[in-house]
């Protein structure tokens, strides 16, 4: 008979609620983390490693499919994370574009509990144009940055100091960036730190941008 205890996730995530539109986004008083990056950056990997379940955050093989913003409620930690469409691909119409930055703009204008976004990047690659857009728009909201570098697996670990260095001084965030992999787990208990002191702080909400 196996005896094992199973160990148990720091994040036990359910998704709470799906909007597609403004007027779906549920009013929460529960603080909120805000997970922002490209199409194919791996936040529903992302999402799926914290929470320690395979299949939580739908993961697809074409990006761009996250059309909606899904609130996820970290029960044990006592927050939500808000995974907001990715941006930047291509193969969307301009018009289908045009509806995510409204209802993401519709959220960032209503949360009256958002605490900081995580940037999520691509450790393999050098900021990029639309990534350091995204850290720009959010400094100048004084909306508190989080980065994390995402498929560090894929990358030797020079170039992830030095990736680490280039976000350090591009994004001032508000604790050092993380690296991090959901396949191998690399990170995850750091930012799950990270992401638990940002929403918890006692310094309170945000101003609406």
């Amino acid at each position: 008979m196996d005896t094992t205890t199973p160990t148990r996730t720091e994040l036990d995530l359910e998704l709470l609620s799906t909007a597609y539109l403004a007027d779906q986004l549920p009013v929460l008083d529960t603080p909120q983390i805000a997970l922002a990056g490209r199409s194919n950056v791996g936040k529903s990997t992302l999402v799926n490693c914290l929470a320690g379940r395979k299949a939580l955050a739908k993961i697809s093989a074409t990006p761009g499919k996250t059309r909606s913003l899904n609130f996820y409620q970290a029960r044990a930690a006592g927050y939500c994370l808000v995974d907001l469409p990715g941006y930047g691909y291509a193969r969307c119409s301009h018009e289908e574009r045009a509806k995510w930055a409204k209802l993401i703009e519709a959220y960032l204008r209503r949360t009256t509990s958002l605490r900081a976004v995580v940037a999520l990047v691509d450790c393999r690659l050098p900021p990029q144009r639309l990534d350091e857009e995204l850290v720009d728009w959010l400094r100048s909201r004084r909306i508190p940055v989080l980065v994390v570098l995402t498929k560090a697996d894929k990358c030797k670990q020079r170039d992830r100091e030095a990736r680490k260095k280039e976000w350090r001084e591009l994004a001032q965030p508000a604790f050092p960036p993380i690296v991090f992999s959901g396949k191998t787990g690399l990170g995850r208990e750091s930012l799950c730190r990270v992401l638990a002191e940002a929403a918890l702080s006692p310094s309170g909400p945000i101003p609406a941008p």
